[in-house]
């Protein structure tokens, strides 16, 4: 069986596309995630498999209870459950009734899930035990209506919405879920993911010609990364079902045991974000590195010498793509030549335009950098994309202007068509594959009592990409020494996820301002002044660690 490219000629929800494959394909692999305890980051010696059928099963028990308790189109449901099974069975359960899935990361403070419950009207959470007493505390700080429950011990029924139903029946227009997405205002933006883009993003996915082509019925998917992110959540969560396939959904990245975890679960696809290739390349030789069964990887970031040692030790293909929360669909770098020595991702074809653009909107000449702007050809130039943020016209439209999605980032476009990536221009730190608003951690420092002014800005770290740097001017009579600098590194970890926190601190007499008091960020530190190697920088890079429980489990 082939899916045609447009699912949405066919489908009309996320779940109507599963319960077609799993009816078709009841015995096929739909699942595959780790056991064992998290709090030891050990090495795994054992896996859960869940067919498409017996997956269904869950799902409408999950849906029956929905629709017992009132749950239906429009209301918003929080998943905190983090890279588990039971996700993605509430995730498709939601979206049968029509329901909003708004997942939590679990690293998230108390505060920052207030946030997001508040912001998106959520008036249920459904959590696992260790989990619990902080979704449960979150509710109570955002002062709304909020009833949390454990998967393991669901009731009969859970308390009704007290929100009215939307009207009319889910289809492709229906909002699946919100993913929340840092911007440069400093709180997380809710992106809204229709039915749309679940099944278009999916299908693109498919579509993919060169090394990323998938085998229907016949590929297993390993993804490490976070589950309430679009990559796994939806990107990859959507190949798999639309191509009968089976999403091995990992809880972490383990370097010690990944090729151990890749081959005995028969893994044919990784996807990667840019930390993992040097990891691996640098460990010593395994024996299962030799038995893996991989065809291709895919996944953005990799450093291009990184990228050739790689493809020459592990042999097969890193394939680096470009993508957005906001886009759905990816830029991939699959076809040959991909020109690995280089930051390539790829070319845009398909129907989904780009154009490299001056501050004005006014495209550029070939191989000069500028804004990198895309969007999708025909009559509606967002098909496919976002439904917008939740609550924040203006910062869809914003992202929007000229008609095209302003992306933020600064790329390159070659005679041959060929997408080369240059920069981020937002004001954005990316840490292990999360996107850090500066703004965000600028505003949890700059609340402690020593602290007079402080910018955040992103500093090269070979393990994580990118790490935060917080340059800070103190307040007069403050000593600028290690107490201090500890001291403030406690206080903004009380508020924030700890990836969040800063890895770096430097006290600065003073930061550089333009004539309207804004901070030149560019002109901290000198041109040939290292950030890190600076008189009055501490490291805190080895005291950031999530914070986990004893017992929690995948």
């Amino acid at each position: 069986m082939a899916i045609p490219a447009s699912t949405t000629e066919i489908f009309s929800t996320a779940f109507e596309a599963f319960q077609n494959i799993a009816i078709a394909y009841p015995d096929n692999m739909f699942l595959c995630v780790p056991e064992g305890s998290e709090k030891d980051k050990r090495s795994h010696t054992s896996f859960s498999e869940y067919t498409y059928g017996e997956s269904l099963q869950r799902i409408l028990k999950l849906r029956g209870l929905f629709k017992e308790s009132g749950v239906g189109h429009g209301h918003r449901v929080a998943l905190l459950l983090g890279n588990r099974a039971d996700y993605y069975f509430c995730l498709l359960a939601l979206n049968s009734v029509g329901a909003w899935a708004v997942p939590i990361n679990p690293e998230s403070s108390v505060e920052e899930m207030a946030y997001q419950i508040l912001h998106s009207d959520v008036e249920l959470g459904i959590t696992i035990n260790a989990y619990l007493e902080n979704l449960e505390l979150a509710g109570r700080k955002s002062a709304s209506k909020f009833s949390t429950y454990d998967i393991k011990n669901m009731p009969g029924r859970l308390t009704a919405p007290q929100q009215l139903m939307a009207a009319g029946k889910p289809g492709l227009e229906s909002i699946s879920t919100v993913l929340y997405t840092s911007g440069t205002t400093g709180k997380p933006k809710g992106c809204l993911i229709s039915n749309e883009t679940f099944l278009s993003t999916g299908a693109w996915y498919l579509s993919r010609k060169g090394h990323q082509s998938l085998l229907f019925g016949r590929d297993r998917l390993f993804n490490p990364l976070p589950a309430h992110h679009m990559n796994a959540g939806v990107i990859s969560l959507m190949a798999m079902v639309l191509s009968a396939n089976c999403l091995v959904q990992w809880d972490h990245f383990h370097p010690k045991s990944w090729w151990r975890d890749v081959a005995e679960t028969n893994s044919t696809i990784i996807h990667y974000m840019g930390l993992i290739p040097p990891v691996l390349v640098k460990q010593e030789a395994s024996t299962y590195e030799e038995k893996h069964k991989i065809r291709f990887g895919l996944g953005a970031g990799c450093d291009p010498d990184i990228h050739v040692a790689f493809e020459k030790r592990f042999k097969f293909p890193l394939i680096e793509v470009w993508g957005m929360t906001e886009t759905g669909r990816t830029i991939s770098n699959s076809i040959e030549p991909r020109h690995i020595h280089t930051r390539a991702f790829g070319k845009a074809r398909d129907g989904l335009e780009v154009m490299i653009a001056d501050d004005d909107g006014q495209a550029l000449p070939v191989d000069t950098p500028g804004n990198f702007l895309v969007r999708f050809s025909g009559a509606d130039p967002r098909k496919g994309f976002f439904s917008g943020y939740l609550n924040d016209k203006e910062a869809t439209e914003q992202a929007w202007r000229g008609g095209w999605l302003n992306t933020g980032d600064i790329c390159r476009q070659d005679s041959d068509g060929m997408l080369y990536f240059v920069d981020r221009k937002k004001n954005i730190i990316r840490r292990s594959g999360e996107n850090i608003a500066a703004a965000e951690v600028e505003a949890a420092i700059a609340g402690h009592s020593s602290v007079r002014t402080v910018a955040c800005l992103p500093v090269p770290d070979s393990m994580r990409d990118e790490e935060v740097m917080a340059c800070i001017v103190l307040q007069p009579d403050t000593k600028a020494d290690q107490a201090t600098a500890a001291s403030i590194f406690s206080y903004c970890s009380e508020s924030l996820a700890y990836f969040k926190t800063p890895g770096w601190i430097v006290f600065r007499k003073k930061l550089p301002t333009t004539q309207t008091s804004k901070i030149r960020k560019s002109q901290i530190f000198e041109p040939d002044e290292e950030p890190t190697n600076t008189l009055l920088t501490f490291d805190f890079r080895s005291f950031k660690r999530p914070k986990r429980k004893m017992g929690e489990h995948s």
